[in-house]
């Protein structure tokens, strides 16, 4: 993202990259994926951009996630008509003329489609060459959201060991395994994860490396809806552009031009300096065509338009006659049908024909077979004289005005009157008039530029202040404070020591400054805390991932087993430091018929003797 301080010269200009997404291509799981043991699977299932690779042993752990797609389908027409079937994450290249077609697993950050889970799981394991017969045989280690509810992991358990045969999982929080990353090793800690995503903001509080869930909150805003109020606010503000203020360009500006304001409303009091706008807001250019329709015609140019205007209303009507002279003939077909069984005789079905026809007599039929007879001859003449004329025309072509009168065709031939619209929509023919080039009077490439000013600090601001989008929610400021106020003074004293940010929402410049002031104000005086950043924000959580299942190789006490699953249900979760905390439900035991008939029997009589008591 750029820094706010990084303020380019009044007229710098920032042009839309519009960057299209490569298809991935098939890897090769090779010697990589294959050792003494199966070798695990990461998968950081996020609400955005899903990551996949593998957890190799040794010393060097190898590189990225060989996979980064956005976590979205589309489905395509297909079936009988043989159309594309459903495609996945960077297989759609650019998403916006799709827009309308995408569908995501996620509510918010839970996935609760399970089929489309399906599709992007069966993208992961194929373009990471996992070649399983039949299943895939590779522990795989999951992130999910934070107090997942039960129902979420019960339906992916069951796709992951039932569709797919996999013979250990292990569940953890994506923002644990970030925060397990960058900690030191070995190290038992306490504090507080401040971690934004595309759809939510978490706090978590750590107490002695385990997460209290009990003091976990959620505010239900991130990037999508940071996103989506540029989006508003700059369709507001340029009403002609609306169209081009896509929410592809609206995230683009998000990464790339915003930053978050240490004081907001003294941010905003600079924003109203002349100088302070010029030197800082960004121009964003958009993509436009500097030539004008209609204005910079020749007459020559004129001519040949009109000409090819012509040309394809000659063949519209050439193509209606012949689809009128089909039909004419077909039916005159049907009505010498008709007459040949009244000359053979066949009086029976001649009548019933006749009727059909909704014809009375046989002179009826007779003025009809020779009226369409003569329609039929008409319309074959004229196919031919077009014919003619359009060759003659291609053969011997004059710079000069054709006869509108003699091409124009008839009214009969041409029955929407918007067929004469190529015609009428230019101007009337005058080749003496000397034709004028016109000057735009204002420059192009200026109206089409989004001049993005307070923008930039007020759609990453929604974070703190959920009531700029009307959101009656408690911004991350207030969250914080309410957590540690459940707290007493020396685990408040903790936790603040070891405040840690994460998330791709975490990106913005400034992000720990502002923190840090919040802080300030809410502790007390002379009081101490330390803000740390994640080193990547954005693949932390794959590679702290990555790191617990190389350190848990061996250990069977967090790896969920197909046994286990089978005798435990979906809902089990086996409790790590990265994982979610295990709630099991208890179901009051139901009382049997007789016991309940007892109950109701002496209820009955009790309320029928006592009534004046109960009164």
């Amino acid at each position: 993202m750029a820094a706010a301080s990084a303020a380019g010269p009044p007229t710098n200009v920032y042009p839309f990259r519009d960057a299209r997404a490569a298809p991935d291509q098939v890897l090769e799981a090779g010697p990589v994926a294959h050792g003494p043991l199966p070798v695990p699977l990461v998968l950081d299932n996020g609400s955005f951009q899903a990551r996949a690779g593998w957890a190799c042993p040794g010393p060097d752990p190898g590189p990225e996630p060989r996979l980064q797609f956005r976590a979205v389908c589309a489905r395509g027409r297909g079936g009988a008509r043989g159309g594309a079937g459903p495609q996945v994450g960077n297989a759609l290249g650019s998403l916006e003329p799709l827009r309308w077609m995408l569908r995501s697993p996620f509510d918010r950050n839970v996935p609760v489609n399970l089929e489309l889970q399906e599709l992007l799981l069966d993208y992961s394991f194929q373009h990471l060459g996992v070649s399983s017969q039949g299943c895939v045989d590779h522990p795989i280690v999951l992130t999910e959201a934070v107090c997942n509810p039960l129902y979420s992991r019960q339906m992916m358990s069951e796709l992951l060991f039932e569709c797919y045969g996999i013979p250990t999982v292990a569940y953890g929080i994506d923002s644990l395994f970030s925060f397990y990353h960058n900690k030191p090793k070995n190290l038992i800690s306490s504090g507080l994860i401040i971690s934004s995503g595309y759809q939510c903001t978490h706090i978590l509080p750590i107490l002695e490396g385990r997460l209290d869930a009990k003091n976990c909150k959620r505010i239900n805003l991130g990037g999508s809806q940071a996103a989506g109020y540029l989006q508003r606010l700059l369709q507001l503000k340029y009403p002609g552009h609306l169209a081009a203020i896509t929410l592809s360009r609206m995230e683009e500006i998000l990464h790339e031009h915003s930053y978050i304001a240490e004081d907001y409303v003294e941010e905003l009091q600079k924003w109203r300096c002349p100088d302070y706008y010029e030197n800082n807001v960004h121009k964003m250019q958009l993509p436009f065509s500097s030539k004008l329709l209609g204005s910079t015609l020749t007459s020559e140019e004129k001519q040949e338009r009109r000409q090819q205007q012509l040309r394809r209303l000659q063949e519209l009507n050439a193509r209606r006659r012949e689809e009128k002279l089909q039909l004419d003939q077909e039916r005159l077909d049907r009505l010498l049908y008709v007459q040949e069984l009244l000359e053979d005789g066949q009086m029976d079905q001649f009548h019933k024909a006749l009727i059909e026809l909704n014809m009375d007599s046989p002179e009826e039929l007779q003025s009809y077979i020779q009226k369409l007879s003569a329609a039929v001859e008409q319309a074959k003449q004229k196919i031919l004289q077009a014919e003619v004329s359009l060759e003659v025309d291609v053969v011997d072509s004059k710079p000069e005005t054709p006869d509108l009168g003699q091409l124009e065709p008839s009214l009969e031939d041409v029955e929407n009157i918007n067929d004469f619209e190529p015609l009428f929509s230019e101007e009337t023919p005058e080749v003496e008039k000397p034709v004028t080039t016109v000057q735009p009077v204002f420059n192009l490439a200026a109206y089409h530029q989004l001049f993005v000013g307070t923008e930039r600090i007020r759609a990453p601001e929604i974070i703190f202040q959920p009531s700029l989008i009307g959101e009656e929610q408690a911004g991350v400021a207030e969250t914080l404070q309410y957590i540690l106020d459940r707290y007493p003074k020396d685990v408040q004293e903790l936790l603040v020591q070891n405040v840690f940010l994460t998330g791709g929402n975490m990106m913005y410049p400034g992000m720990k400054v502002r923190i840090e002031k919040e802080l300030l104000e809410m502790r007390p005086f002379q009081s101490s805390f330390q803000v740390q950043l994640a080193s990547n924000p954005v693949l932390d959580a794959w590679y702290g991932a990555r790191d617990w299942a190389l350190d848990h190789l061996d250990n069977e006490d967090v790896w969920i087993t197909r046994k286990e699953y089978e005798e435990k249900g979906g809902g089990y979760l086996k409790e790590h430091c990265a994982s979610n905390v295990y709630v099991p439900i208890r179901l009051p035991k139901q009382a049997s018929r007789s016991t309940e008939a007892q109950a109701s029997g002496k209820g009955s009589g009790a309320s029928g003797g006592g009534a004046g008591e109960q009164a």
